[in-house]
C-alpha cells in the first residue's frame, strides 16, 4: 500500500493510523467512493490542512465538520474556498463576524490559505463528503483519525487556540484536556445558527489576545486580494 505522505512532522505521528483497522477500512470505502460517485475534495486534496500546517506550526486549530458538497468549493481546508469560487454563506458569516470583531474589511475571495501558512490548522473533524450530500461521510472512521490529531495537539508544551464552532466540532472539547491551550465554543457560523451566538462572539479578537499573552505572535485574519 501507498502510504500517506504529508511531508512534515505529522508523517511521524500519524504514520501509524494508516495501518490502523479502521482507517484501512475507510480507505476501502473512498476507494470505492471515488470510483462511483462524486466526492469532495478531489483525493489529492484530502490532507491539505495537515500537509499546509504542521503540529509544530500550529497556534490555532479552527474546527469544522466536513468539507462544502458543492461543485469547486472544497479543497482541503475547513470553512476555505479557492479563490474565484463563490463565498459560501458559512463563509460570509465568518468575514461578518471578522468585521465586526476587528473591523477587517470583507475579502473579495474566500481562500484562507494565509491563515493556514500563520499556524491555523483548519482542520475539518470529517475530512471528505459526497456531492450534494452533507454529513455523508460520518461514521466512516474519520472521527477517530482527527481525534488523534487533536490529541497529539493537546500534548503542546506550547499554548494552542481550538476554536470549536458547532454541535459537531464542540463534540471534541473532552479531548482538549491541557489546560494550557484556550477553547473557544460557540454555534455554526452557518446562516441557520450563526444569529444564536456566532455574530458577537469575537473569537477572533480573543485568539489574538491569548497569543498576545503567551509571548506568540498575534494571527493577521486580514484576507488579502
Amino acid at each position: 500500500m501507498v502510504a500517506v505522505q504529508l511531508g512534515n512532522d505529522w508523517d511521524e505521528l500519524l504514520g501509524p493510523e494508516f495501518e490502523q483497522d479502521y482507517y484501512l477500512n475507510l480507505r476501502r470505502f473512498l476507494i470505492d467512493e471515488y470510483r462511483h460517485r462524486t466526492v469532495y475534495p478531489d483525493m489529492y486534496s484530502i490532507f491539505a490542512a495537515l500537509k499546509r500546517t504542521s503540529l509544530a506550526q500550529t497556534r490555532v486549530v479552527l474546527l469544522g465538520q466536513d468539507p462544502y458538497h458543492g461543485q469547486g468549493q472544497a479543497h482541503g481546508l475547513a470553512f476555505s474556498v479557492p479563490r474565484g469560487v463563490r463565498q459560501p454563506p458559512s463563509l460570509q458569516n465568518i468575514f461578518k463576524e471578522l468585521n465586526r470583531d476587528l473591523g477587517l474589511p470583507i475579502p473579495s475571495h474566500g481562500c484562507l490559505e494565509a491563515w493556514a501558512d500563520q499556524g491555523v490548522l483548519l482542520l475539518n473533524t470529517t475530512l471528505t463528503v459526497r456531492e450534494g450530500q452533507a454529513g455523508s461521510h460520518r461514521g466512516r472512521g474519520w472521527e477517530i483519525f482527527t481525534d488523534r490529531i487533536l490529541e497529539h495537539l493537546n500534548q503542546k508544551e506550547t499554548p494552542v487556540v481550538f476554536l470549536l464552532w458547532g454541535r459537531h466540532a464542540q463534540s471534541k472539547a473532552a479531548l482538549i484536556t491541557n489546560d494550557q491551550h484556550l477553547v473557544l465554543k460557540t454555534v455554526h457560523p452557518s446562516p441557520l445558527s450563526a444569529h444564536r451566538g456566532f455574530f458577537g462572539c469575537a473569537h477572533f479578537s480573543k485568539t489574538n489576545s491569548f497569543l498576545t499573552k503567551a509571548g506568540q505572535e498575534p494571527i493577521d485574519w486580514q484576507v488579502r486580494p
